[in-house]
């Protein structure tokens, strides 16, 4: 179904940005007005200040009021309700969300706005799943939550293997690795903050921390007690004949592909089993480079929850991020190793072509955001994965307008 709002009359803006003249709301504006050459749309922007979002407009070198602009304050519920009866859609920068995004995220669920955000705070998704999921049922609204790096590239990858294991095999793969083969980037003061603020919730909540480790924390029910937790261990990783370290941003991607089987009635098997790792490369170097990456994040965890005050002195602050060069010199490399219950095997590769967080992610979800827009969905409404709420045609525009890749090897 096309994505429709509660009224009968169609809303004057397909896609609204809020958080515009933030490091990435900047990008993610840079790249619709290029892609506005490509593919006809309504949008705007918002933001707190009247002043920033007019040196924005006057950046992307807009004239007049080609653009319209609305000026913001995300903890008014009025004023964010009246900015989503202007839209089909709510694409929202603003974080750390579990500070600063529920009431736009209520104001979505309540007026049947689709949304999607650029979170990686598991246990604020699933507060809002708690929370509104009934709500934006009985709306309409489609709510997708980590529509960037974190989580797209894992969530679709993992999508796409699967269904390319049932068009050979007739079987889902019961087990996918993702290995980062190569990346790129850097990171912004926004994401650290966020990052930061996620520690300080943990360590001053108790189940909160047990939700982080919780790989199922967002599945209505957990089939599989013997799933791993998110991060692995330093380990020889023998199908990919490398050292592989934990990676990052397996605490978030986890929970959402499980969370994407859980949605699809369990497609991909009761007993699926998946994790994530950084490669490090082989022999002894390879060795000494995952344990070093290993413990530096020990160290930075260790840092943000004894004085995170120090750790916020040496990231970036927000505002801060890459350079416009560093974000086109960054690119990542992600290998998807499937095994189904009958013993074949199936790998995929997903590239895209700037840093992670940045330059792809800005591609990411402003085509997430035109996909809830434009395309012929078939979801109602509802909190939904990346995968399971536009699944292939978000592939198609992915591959089409923002730089990525999805190939079996």
């Amino acid at each position: 179904m096309s994505s429709e709002k509660m009224s009968s009359s169609s809303p004057p803006y397909d896609l609204i940005v809020v958080g515009a003249t933030g490091f990435v709301g900047q990008i993610i504006c840079r790249y619709l007005c290029d892609h506005a050459e490509r593919e006809s749309f309504t949008w705007a922007i918002a933001g707190r200040s009247a002043e920033k979002l007019a040196q924005l407009k006057h950046s992307l070198g807009i004239p007049g009021e080609t653009l319209a602009t609305f000026v913001v304050d995300v903890f008014d519920q009025g004023t964010v309700t009246a900015l989503c009866e202007q839209t089909k859609v709510i694409l929202t920068t603003v974080g750390p969300y579990s500070l600063y995004g529920e009431t736009l995220l209520r104001a979505c669920a309540t007026t049947g706005t689709d949304y999607c955000d650029l979170t990686g705070e598991v246990q604020w998704v699933k507060k809002m799943v708690t929370k509104y999921e009934a709500i934006a049922q009985q709306s309409g609204a489609r709510i997708v939550h980590c529509c960037g790096f974190d989580s797209v590239p894992s969530d679709l990858g993992v999508y796409f293997l699967q269904q390319r294991a049932l068009e050979r095999f007739g079987e889902p793969c019961r087990q996918i690795k993702m290995r980062v083969k190569a990346a790129q980037g850097g990171i912004s003061g926004g994401t650290a903050a966020s990052g930061v603020n996620l520690i300080k919730e943990a360590i001053a909540d108790p189940e909160i921390k047990a939700l982080l480790a919780n790989p199922y924390a967002l599945c209505p029910k957990a089939p599989n007690p013997q799933h791993p937790v998110p991060l692995i261990p330093v380990q020889i990783d023998h199908t990919f004949g490398e050292w592989v370290t934990p990676f990052i941003m397996a605490a978030v991607n986890t929970p959402i592909v499980l969370r994407s089987n859980a949605l699809q009635n369990w497609a991909y098997g009761e007993q699926f089993q998946y994790d994530e790792g950084l490669l490090t490369g082989v022999s002894v170097g390879g060795w000494l480079k995952a344990q070093g990456l290993s413990l530096l994040l020990k160290i930075l965890g260790g840092t943000a929850a004894i004085a995170p005050g120090i750790l916020e002195k040496i990231v970036p602050a927000p505002g801060e991020g890459p350079s416009p060069s560093q974000q086109q010199a960054g690119f990542y490399d992600l290998r998807f190793w499937g095994t189904t219950a009958s013993g074949e095997t199936l790998m995929a590769k997903v590239t895209g072509d700037r840093d992670p967080g940045y330059g792809s992610t800005a591609k990411i979800i402003a085509q997430a955001g035109l996909c809830l827009a434009k395309d012929h969905l078939s979801r109602p409404g509802g909190f939904w994965t990346p995968a399971t709420g536009m699944g292939e045609p978000l592939i198609e525009r992915l591959t089409t307008y923002s730089g990525l890749t999805f190939s079996i090897l």
